[in-house]
């Protein structure tokens, strides 16, 4: 298992993930973004709509780790890099879709990131890249959780606070 120094933000959708990873990189941290969204803007860029990308979510999901695993291989282990979400989400996400998670697990336990960060859960607002629903959302916080703590780490629970607190409460446990 190779160590890093990298950080995962993580948590159910609408908890805030993306505007805390915008805020790190105004402060000019190395950042990751969500590699879902980066899949669906370059999809909805060439006129696909959700329906169409999401469609088959097992494959999308596939997709998503696919492109996580080959990002992972380009950040040197040792660069303080905060990340959109990691590897094992994809857990959480291949198990809401019915889908093996064994592989994800074998994939998760290569790299041991530095600290995991689990955003506590804004009130749910629908996006042009969601398509999951409130009860969905609840339950993959839950998985979220259960797939970082399965693999041994020690999750570090960010409250609901303005953003600029949340970065700061994050960055004082860096």
């Amino acid at each position: 298992m190779i160590n890093t120094n990298w950080y995962v933000i993580t948590g159910g959708p609408s908890s805030g993930k993306t505007k805390v990873i915008e805020y790190l990189a105004f402060l000019n941290y190395a950042i990751i973004p969500e590699a879902a969204r980066i899949l669906i803007d370059a999809k909805t860029s060439k006129g696909k709509t959700i329906e169409e990308i999401r469609g088959d979510e097992a494959k999308f999901q596939k997709r998503t780790l696919e492109m996580k695993i080959k990002t992972e291989n380009r950040i040197p282990s040792e660069q303080i890099t905060f990340f959109d979400r990691g590897i094992p989400d994809s857990i959480a996400y291949y198990h809401i879709c019915e889908k093996d998670t064994s592989p994800v697990v074998i994939v998760s336990q290569k790299r041991k990131y530095k600290k995991i960060f689990l955003l506590e859960q804004l009130p749910f607002q629908n996006d042009y890249a969601r398509i999951e629903d409130k009860k969905t959302v609840q339950h993959l916080s839950q998985l979220l959780y259960k797939s970082y703590s399965d693999l041994n780490y020690n999750i570090i629970r960010v409250p609901v606070k303005p953003i600029k607190e949340r970065v700061e409460f994050i960055l004082n446990k860096v």
